[in-house]
């Protein structure tokens, strides 16, 4: 459990942690590339770690670099195991991402349903539909499903067009054109700095890769470079963003190190509607709260799969923000249906008066007066948006549930107490 209380305005700098959703889909395509390769900036993340632990549990060698704890090395199995350890893949949800592997290795992949964040329904059907584009066999169960390699070899170019902009779907669409060293046609990719990075990893190994915002034209190389490739995991934009965002909720100033700031446009829009200054410098973004203008214009975060869009997961934050930010603020996420579910309740608990116009949609005037209270990080942002809550609210407010904060964050509280937040660890 997390107590924290109201103090000093948030100043200083600090550096973000590679990015949780980033790093799974580079660990699951070093696995579909089967070949040595070298991941740096690798977040020690509870979800990173299980995945590490799959990897191992299903054949992989992982190595992890001397004095280097964030170096990984993922080296690929010469023979498929006999028995398979999964016992971690339906802890998070991006054991998705291990079928093409899996697929290569031993030509079926048996999985458990996916587990992760409970918010709402995250389907896989747009995942099957790209495994039957390429042949494959998939087969549903009550306790998970299986999908099973038609086994018809490399050649050939498989076209298939998205219904939305799915991210996994997109990532498990390329994984399984490497892994069957077959040419991938794909309409309606998604285009997540999450993608673009998978995108990036294959090219250094290889592959060639054209995207526009209709098409992923994804293409084998005649061969294969010969050095090991050395992939670097991004900064993680949400971290960087949940910081910002406690940062400009107490009225300070602080320089947030180790992102890429295109990542970060959207989110920077959000908070130039709500008055706060936000600048980008190299690989840092600067926030500064202590300037902030009571403008009163009205933010309109609406999370979407479109390129350029919001990225979902700024949300939460945000929406902690603009609680104290003059205006009438409109929240949307239809992409996790069940998030709003989890975190009004636990918002309501420290005081926020928000009203629910659907299960997905929200909207609240600013500002309000918080008070501490018990609450509860019922999924990873959830817990992230309500330490930001907390730093404003009047007196204490204790966080159960932090483990599925460091589901997605290795240590948010230190990077806030870092900041100078008033945050300690209690026993429950």
């Amino acid at each position: 459990m997390i107590a924290v209380r109201p103090g000093s305005p948030l100043a200083g700098s600090v550096t973000v942690d590679g990015s949780k959703n980033a790093a799974l889909p580079m660990l699951a395509t070093a696995a579909a590339v089967r070949r040595n390769v070298q991941l740096e900036n690798v977040p020690a993340s509870a979800d990173v770690q299980a995945m590490v632990a799959l990897l191992q549990g299903t054949g992989w060698h992982v190595a992890r670099a001397v004095g280097r704890p964030d170096t990984l090395l993922v080296m690929a199995p010469e023979h498929a195991p006999a028995v398979l350890d999964l016992t971690r893949a339906s802890a998070i949800r991006a054991s998705y991402y291990l079928v093409p592997a899996l697929l290569a290795l031993r030509g079926t992949a048996r999985l458990p349903w996916p587990g992760g964040c409970r918010i709402g329904q995250r389907g896989m059907e747009l995942h099957f539909k790209v495994y039957e584009a390429f042949g494959d066999h998939v087969t549903i169960q009550d306790a998970g499903y299986s999908v099973e390699a038609s086994g018809q070899g490399s050649g050939g170019t498989v076209s298939h067009a998205l219904p939305f902009r799915s991210r996994g779907a997109t990532i498990a669409a390329a994984l399984r054109a490497v892994v069957a060293d077959q040419a991938l046609r794909l309409g309606r990719p998604n285009l997540s700095p999450e993608v673009l990075t998978v995108l990036d990893a294959l090219r250094s190994a290889g592959w060639q890769a054209k995207v526009s915002d209709r098409l992923l034209a994804l293409d084998p190389a005649p061969t294969l470079a010969d050095e090991i490739p050395t992939w670097r995991v991004p900064g993680d934009k949400v971290e960087a963003g949940t910081l910002a965002c406690a940062v400009a909720a107490t009225g300070g100033k602080a320089r947030i190190e180790g992102i890429h700031g295109r990542d970060l446009v959207p989110f920077q829009a959000a908070l130039q509607r709500l008055g706060i200054p936000t600048s980008v410098r190299g690989e840092a973004l600067l926030v500064d709260g202590s300037n902030a203008g009571p403008t009163g214009r009205p933010l309109r975060a609406i999370a979407t799969l479109s390129p350029g869009g919001l990225d979902a997961d700024f949300e939460p934050p945000l929406m902690a923000l603009a609680l104290g930010r003059p205006g009438t603020h409109l929240f949307a996420d239809s992409i996790n249906p069940g998030r709003h579910g989890n975190l009004l309740p636990q918002l309501a608990r420290l005081g926020a008066d928000i009203e629910e116009i659907s299960p997905t949609e929200c909207r609240l005037t600013g500002p309000q007066r918080l008070t501490g209270a018990g609450v509860e990080a019922t999924d990873i942002r959830t817990g992230s948006a309500l330490m930001v809550a907390a730093l404003t609210a009047c007196g204490i407010t204790t966080l159960g549930g932090v483990s599925q904060l460091r589901r997605g964050h290795a240590d948010l509280p230190g990077k806030l107490l870092q900041l100078g937040a008033d945050i300690c660890e209690v026993a429950p």
